[in-house]
């Protein structure tokens, strides 16, 4: 798989956007791991969490790959719950 599986029919501006930004990452692997999380969960975030993930996508790839690999730790108001959900989400597979 080389992008988004979701449509964003039926998704309000803000989302698109987002679903957009999560595939256009400039690393592949980011891509990958946002993207596929997106694919799954834009949908469904609240305002609060995409208000987070709007945040998250301000950090550069190479912090916040090095941060979902444990091998960097960001600021607290940048991580938090959605960040975890991401972290914890399963990409082989498309995240099944």
């Amino acid at each position: 798989m080389t992008g988004t599986t979701r449509s964003s029919s039926g998704l309000d501006d803000r989302r698109k956007r987002l679903l957009f930004r999560c595939w256009h990452r400039g690393t592949r692997e980011m891509d990958l791991i946002l993207g596929r999380f997106a694919d799954a969960e834009i949908g469904n975030l609240s305002d609060d969490e995409l208000t987070q993930l709007e945040t998250l996508l301000e950090v550069n790839d190479p912090d916040l790959y090095a941060a979902i690999t444990g091998d960097k730790v960001l600021p607290a108001d940048v991580t938090g719950a959605l960040f975890a959900r991401i972290k914890a989400y399963p990409i082989a597979d498309g995240g099944v």
